[in-house]
């Protein structure tokens, strides 16, 4: 099954930043999408979500279109992290990572979604700071604790939606490199073992190339190309879309590349 959007167009005040797009993410896959500033990145994510109405197009969830899902239900089916989610409430992070179990019938309350909680806690290695008050943690604490959150609330299927969708944008954003490998390494796992669909925005297109299954780079609004990360992250491709030459170099364990811009010639010394 999947999440679809077909000929998707998004108009804001006279700005189109979304232009005739189709694009789909399959369960038990990861899809990264990748583009420079302004490309619709995070209005693709946004709409596919549910929170940004599409100007025309159609939206699915396993088929089904998205404005028929009872918000309940969409909630439960999908789970969101924006890029950025301020934490000015003295809650814990094992109770910010509770807070994903609400739209669920124990609504945060039960054993299980403290278990739950926990166990989404440590997969985004964040279980040793539980006790801790989220708003005293460091921007790359905080950015895991919100992770473990949005999968506390799609950690388990429900009898109506079995599958579940994960829409990340720039996650590893306030990571270290540590961190953001391990992180991604992590969440691929994830949705292999519980047939989810991952869709991750990401700036760094040698981590893109080397977490995703599938690779959809946006342009000016519009999809220019999507599949294998090798076939779509073309030097040539690359210089079109971010007006800059790139070197790509096969990662050392053999999957993606090391994607090293050049500098201009008239700055090179």
């Amino acid at each position: 099954m999947s999440l679809a959007a077909t000929r998707v167009r998004v108009d804001v005040r006279g700005a189109v930043l979304l232009r005739d797009l189709s694009l789909v993410a399959e369960c038990a896959r990861v899809l990264a999408v990748v583009g420079p500033s302004g490309a619709g990145k995070s209005t693709l994510l946004r709409v596919w979500a549910g929170e940004q109405a599409a100007s025309a197009g159609d939206l699915r969830f396993d088929g089904c279109p998205i404005g028929q899902l009872h918000p309940g239900a969409l909630a439960r089916l999908r789970a969101v992290l924006p890029q950025a989610t301020a934490l000015r409430f003295p809650l814990t992070a094992l109770e910010v990572a509770t807070l994903g179990r609400l739209p669920h019938p124990g609504r945060g309350e039960t054993r299980r979604d403290r278990d739950i909680a926990w166990a989404a806690l440590e997969l985004a290695e964040v279980a040793h700071l539980a006790d801790r008050l989220a708003p005293t943690l460091s921007g790359g604490e905080q950015q895991r604790v919100h992770l473990a959150r949005v999968l506390a609330q799609i950690w388990e299927p429900t009898p109506e939606h079995p599958r579940r969708y994960l829409l990340l944008d720039e996650p590893t954003a306030n990571l270290d490199p540590g961190h953001a490998v391990r992180i991604l390494a992590r969440l691929r796992q994830f949705v292999r073992a519980t047939d989810t669909a991952l869709v991750l925005v990401l700036h760094d297109l040698g981590a893109a190339s080397q977490c995703a299954d599938d690779l959809a780079l946006l342009h000016a609004g519009r999809c220019v190309a999507h599949g294998d990360p090798a076939a779509v992250l073309t030097p040539e491709r690359l210089q079109d879309c971010f007006g800059a030459r790139f070197d790509l170099v096969p990662a050392p364990a053999g999957r993606g590349f090391a994607v090293l811009p050049r500098p201009p010639d008239d700055l090179q010394t």
